[in-house]
């Protein structure tokens, strides 16, 4: 495992965590504007505007953000290191505040550079998942979440284990692979609770003996004595995912009225202690709609070049959920800054040019329609079949009453989602490759900056496809997917690879072979 440390800051502040993750190590971190200077984002965003409206700018911002991410020469692009590949933060912010209503060309421009750049990194794969909620006890008071301590229209559940198990199986007999687990921040629901049960989670089978082979986890911030314990005695804990909501202080403030939530340093500072704890794949997001997004968007991309800069590792993912309706969430009934459906797209294709290399998460908030066109601007990842309420799978059995979190949009099965991406030429996947074989953090960074990851990504995607199709899938799919799979074949040009695949399909399809990393 890669050792991480961190570089001497100029400010820093002691952390002691909070009452749901106490910290036992003498730990200072850098503070909250010193891994996203504010006042600098502002400066940046008006600089932005300045040069917004010079369409031969804005072309050559393109042209020069496509160039970077094919990585013809090193030399050529003065890299010192493969991230430089993206945009810089004053041309992402041209980018934001552009008009394309004035300039068309330029978002079809922009549109196809980020389809291209999402290409020659991962293809035409799209890494499928599903949420797993195992306790909405929280007393955190987030006025968008129908989670939050103040809803007492809720019924809060905290499942046992005997129902997670039930849960986790409901999703496998689906052909789930993948899943991310979350929790709220509550005394009935501890941290020691939730380490139990992803341990429970990873141990499940279902009837044809699959299992959960990644659980990344969605949950409140840790100590780095508890991200190590999480490393540690994890079972199959993949990324840690964690939304900064709004990095706008104020409007996270606001909207974040008590718990221990409402500490925005401890929040934005989380990552420094997931990397030095041992957990190097982790997870970027904001919550769009709570303020403007060309400011949020910035400052995620200013939050990654920092991360990357300083720790040597950017986001394994890019999250970008817009506020959807929420039971007794007025924030959610109100959207303070709503984002629309042509400036959701818009920052979709620049966080793809500016942060190239990461995975980009989508999920079941955003309907059938949004989630093809985003796939087509830099979408690489999505859920499908999602329950966003604690024992929600197993749930879907019987006629129990929602607890859910928050409204979907896409409440298509898995089964229909893998059917329709085969249909629209891409190529869905479980891989979880490079987590059972160590390529994370520092490690997955340098094949992905490089696009040298999709060495990796096409044969796992299409082995992953042929074990759905096999324990799963439909007569439709499998005949759609034998098709696929021959097709992609062909994209494989080297010939000890190709050899190798083929092997291992043929493995999965005859000798009932599962679970093979390659």
């Amino acid at each position: 495992m890669h050792q991480y440390n961190m570089p001497k800051y100029a400010e820093t502040y002691k952390f002691t965590g909070s009452w749901w993750s106490p910290e036992k190590e003498a730990l200072y971190l850098p503070t909250a504007n010193t891994i996203v200077n504010q006042g600098e984002i502002f400066k940046v965003l008006e600089q932005g505007k300045k040069k917004s409206d010079d369409a031969a700018y804005i072309a050559n911002v393109i042209d020069a953000a496509l160039d970077r991410a094919s990585l013809k020469s090193k030399a050529a692009c003065e890299l010192k290191d493969e991230f430089v590949q993206g945009l810089k933060l004053e041309e992402a912010s041209a980018l934001l505040n552009c008009d394309y209503k004035k300039h068309p060309e330029l978002r079809e421009k922009l549109y196809a550079a980020a389809l291209d750049v999402k290409r020659r990194i991962y293809g035409d794969r799209v890494v499928l998942f599903a949420p797993i909620y195992t306790a909405n006890f929280c007393s955190n008071s987030c006025l968008y979440c129908g989670f939050r301590g103040a809803n007492a229209e809720l019924e809060r559940v905290a499942v046992s284990d005997k129902e997670l198990s039930l849960d986790v199986e409901a999703l496998l007999e689906e052909g789930h692979k993948r899943a991310v687990m979350l929790c709220g921040e509550h005394p009935r629901y501890k941290f020691d609770d939730f380490l139990r049960q992803v341990n429970v989670a990873g141990d499940v089978r279902d009837s044809k003996g699959s299992d959960l082979r990644r659980i990344n986890v969605e949950i409140p911030p840790l100590s780095l004595h508890d991200f190590k314990r999480l490393k540690n005695e994890g079972n199959k804990v993949g990324t840690f995912l964690n939304f900064q909501e709004t990095y706008h202080k104020p409007s996270y403030e606001k909207f974040h009225e008590s718990g221990p939530k409402a500490d925005y340093q401890n929040r934005i500072s989380v990552f420094h202690r997931s990397l030095l704890g041992g957990l190097d794949d982790i997870g970027l997001g904001v919550l769009y709609g709570l303020y403007d997004y060309k400011f949020d968007t910035l400052a995620m991309i200013a939050h990654a070049n920092h991360l990357n800069d300083t720790m040597g590792v950017g986001p394994h993912t890019i999250s970008v959920p817009r506020i959807r309706p929420a039971n007794n969430a007025p924030v959610s009934e109100n959207v303070p800054y709503p984002v629309n459906d042509d400036q959701f797209k818009d920052l979709v294709a620049i966080l793809r040019l500016s942060v190239p290399y990461t995975g980009m998460i989508l999920s079941t908030r955003e309907n059938q329609q949004m989630r093809k066109d985003l796939l087509n601007l830099g979408i690489s990842q999505l859920s499908a079949g999602s329950a966003t309420d604690p024992g929600g799978y197993a749930a879907r059995k019987g006629n129990k009453k929602s607890t859910a979190q928050f409204s979907l949009e896409d409440e298509r099965p898995l089964q229909d989602v893998v059917q329709s991406l085969i249909e629209d030429g891409f190529l869905p996947s479980q891989c979880t490759s490079c987590y059972g074989l160590g390529r994370t953090g520092e490690t997955f960074m340098s094949w992905a900056k490089t696009g040298d990851i999709q060495n990796y990504c096409l044969p796992n995607s299409l082995i992953t496809l042929q074990e759905y199709m096999e324990d799963y899938g439909s007569k439709e799919v499998k005949n759609l997917g034998a098709k696929l799979i021959k097709e992609q074949l062909e994209v494989i040009d080297d010939k000890k690879r190709l050899k190798a695949t083929k092997n291992i399909l043929k493995q999965v399809k005859e000798s009932g072979l599962r679970g093979k990393l390659f």
